[in-house]
C-alpha cells in the first residue's frame, strides 16, 4: 500500500466530513449527497490513477 492512496482515502473522508456539514447548512438531499461522493470517488480514481502510471 502506498503513501498515495492513503493520502486520498484521508482527503476522501475529510472531504465527506465537509460535504456533511455543508449539506445541513443547505439542507441537500441525500440523492445529491450521493451523487457528489459518486463524482469525488470517480474523479479521486482518475487522479490516482494517472499518478501510478
Amino acid at each position: 500500500m502506498d503513501s498515495g492512496l492513503i493520502l486520498l482515502i484521508f482527503l476522501a473522508f475529510l472531504f465527506a466530513w465537509g460535504l456533511n456539514r455543508v449539506r445541513r447548512a443547505f439542507r441537500l438531499g441525500p440523492v445529491a449527497y450521493v451523487g457528489v461522493m459518486v463524482v469525488f470517488v470517480i474523479a479521486m480514481l482518475a487522479i490516482w490513477g494517472q499518478t501510478v502510471r
